[in-house]
């Protein structure tokens, strides 16, 4: 099959862009070809054979006017769809596979697509691999900011409320833009368009099913996980959280707990805005960013991680790797956190948020260490998807 990834970045940027390289890379491996449009940067580490990509979009060194010009383009784009149609006459793709395209790409693409399908007579699948709520929340989360709090106003279409509660950057121009840009896309009913789309877990798909568009084309498949089996090694003293160091994350609820235990030592690995609250914490250890072999040590090492998310989390990958790594994970019992961790399996579950339950949940696996012996062995019995049974399943989508 001729396989065109689509996705805003080119390069390792976040999540997205690992599960499309290597989603790319092993589609490639079995023998399909696999080529790749987004924008133009000089990280960019694949590629397409006619070199069309669009023009990075910078607004932090903008003028005003200039910044109107951007802003238009996020909603609509005749570059991306000028600069697609190169790739698409080129490589002539049996399915397009969609990832990140909101503001930089424009769901403009998607209308290219299937121009070109009609004036060649190729078929062509559109899949769409959602990974957050944009679909039906113009900031991507179901989460305001402001208030730190989930949010669901916008679900049924209503997105005025988006900029009436300035959900994106807590700016009203941002956010108007993403009303508009959510309420043009939704009313020309372009997402129709597509074929298939894949969510990351079982309770995203009950969200994006909400919206009648959807409903029909929706199919649940956790993420991959393609990370070596875990290794008997020793474990420290710590207990860890490695993530990302932001509000919606649970930090602020974290830090409250870590500072009512002043007894147990906390490593925190990652980097964020909160990041200097986390350095003011005494029994707290900021070893920043980690990644690849020297992050794996750190998670297997570790008593037990938490994860207290208080958004609607998809299928975090930190969660995981941290039971693939037979460390147990303490998680928030939010989104599709719990069809991953069997509360009291390979893992614990409380209310988000909850201070108290956090903290007697801590202090109780911390010290007792049958309860958490027990816990990690029973983490090698967590079976996740793997990259190829994942593949799989998505060359079945692609050829449905």
């Amino acid at each position: 099959m001729k396989i065109l990834m689509v996705n805003k970045f080119l390069y390792p940027n976040g999540g997205s862009e690992t599960y499309m390289l290597k989603l790319g890379e092993h589609l490639s491996e079995l023998g399909h070809s696999v080529e790749y449009f987004g924008m133009l940067h000089s990280d960019n580490c694949v590629t397409n054979s006619v070199n069309a990509y669009t023009e990075q979009m910078n607004f932090h060194n903008s003028g005003a006017v200039q910044k109107l010009k951007l802003s238009l383009k996020t909603i609509y784009s005749k570059e991306a769809m000028k600069k697609i149609r190169l790739v698409l006459d080129d490589f002539q793709p049996d399915a397009v596979h969609l990832n990140n395209f909101n503001y930089q790409l424009t769901p403009s693409v998607i209308l290219e697509i299937r121009k070109w399908e009609k004036d060649t007579g190729h078929k062509v699948k559109i899949i769409y691999t959602a990974h957050d709520y944009q679909l039906i929340c113009p900031n991507h989360m179901l989460y305001n900011p402001d208030s730190g709090e989930i949010c669901e106003k916008c679900i049924n279409g209503q997105f005025v409320n988006c900029m009436k509660n300035k959900c994106v950057h807590s700016s009203t121009m941002k956010s108007a833009i993403g009303m508009i840009e959510a309420m043009y896309w939704n009313s020309n009913k372009t997402y129709e368009q597509i074929d298939t789309v894949i969510c990351c877990s079982e309770f995203m798909k009950t969200k994006l099913d909400t919206n009648p568009i959807f409903k029909n084309k929706t199919v649940a498949i956790h993420n991959f996980m393609d990370s070596s089996p875990a290794q008997s090694v020793g474990k420290g003293d710590y207990v860890l959280y490695f993530g990302r160091f932001s509000q919606e994350k649970g930090i602020d609820t974290l830090l409250s707990v870590c500072k009512s235990l002043p007894d147990i030592p906390f490593v925190f690995a990652g980097g964020g805005a909160l990041e200097e609250k986390i350095n003011k914490v005494a029994n707290i250890k900021n070893v920043g960013f980690k990644s690849g072999d020297e992050l794996k040590e750190l998670i297997s090492r570790a008593r037990f991680s938490i994860y207290p998310s208080e958004w609607y989390e998809n299928c975090p990958l930190s969660v995981m790797e941290s039971i693939s790594l037979g460390t147990p994970v303490i998680c928030a019992n939010i989104g599709g956190i719990p069809e991953l961790v069997s509360d009291g399996e390979n893992g614990l579950l409380f209310e988000p948020g909850n201070v108290k339950k956090l903290t007697e949940a801590i202090k109780n696996l911390y010290y007792d260490n049958d309860r958490l012996s027990k816990l990690s062995v029973n983490c090698a019995d967590a079976k996740f998807i793997n990259l190829s049974q994942y593949t799989d399943l998505l060359l079945k989508i692609y050829q449905s």
